[in-house]
């Protein structure tokens, strides 16, 4: 079985639509275990604060356990990358549709 290489997750081509927290919160397990990609505590902090932000309900508590790994420096590049992330991928405005009203 071949292995590939992940730096760096695009989301934003999954398909149609926001990315869920549920996707969101996967990728922190993913850097947080090692499964598939190589423990990154940076890359799960960043990732469950981002599920958290968007609603998710056990990604603060285990952004708080990954937190209690890491360095001061380490939390504050977690949290730009965060912040950066989402500033590149900002969540589509939905415009309201008109209510046709019948003559």
């Amino acid at each position: 079985m071949g292995r590939f290489e992940m730096p760096e997750f695009a989301p934003s081509g999954l398909g149609e639509g926001p990315v869920t927290a549920d996707t969101m919160f996967e990728l922190g397990m993913m850097h947080s275990s090692g499964r598939e990609v190589p423990v990154d505590l940076i890359t799960a902090h960043k990732w469950f604060n981002i599920a958290a932000m968007k609603g998710h309900a056990d990604a603060a508590r285990l952004r708080r356990e990954v937190a209690a790994e890491m360095k001061d420096a380490e939390i504050g590049q977690a949290q730009r990358a965060a912040r950066d992330w989402l500033k590149a991928h900002p969540e589509p405005v939905l415009q309201p549709v008109p209510v046709l009203r019948a003559a």
